[in-house]
């Protein structure tokens, strides 16, 4: 289960995050591509933008369910 307290400081602030379980899988951008992003070096992904309406909520959470580690989190 994804710790607000170990979110990469990438991530936009709001409800949904990426913390330092994240291996770098690409299933986030891949579910979520408007939302998330690798960084740079491509070592882990992170929230770039959060969520504005049910569609894209519904997005952030198919991510959230794809993730084999469990590093995204939802506190919203």
């Amino acid at each position: 289960m994804a710790d607000i307290h170990d979110a990469f400081p990438e991530n936009i602030e709001g409800p949904y995050y990426v913390d330092e379980q994240c291996i770098a899988c690409g299933i986030c951008p891949t579910e979520a591509p408007d939302h998330f992003k690798m960084s740079d070096d491509e070592s882990h992904a992170y929230v770039y933008k959060q969520p504005e309406n049910e569609e894209e909520e519904s997005a952030c959470d198919d991510a959230l369910s794809s993730c084999p580690v469990s590093a995204i989190g939802d506190d919203g």
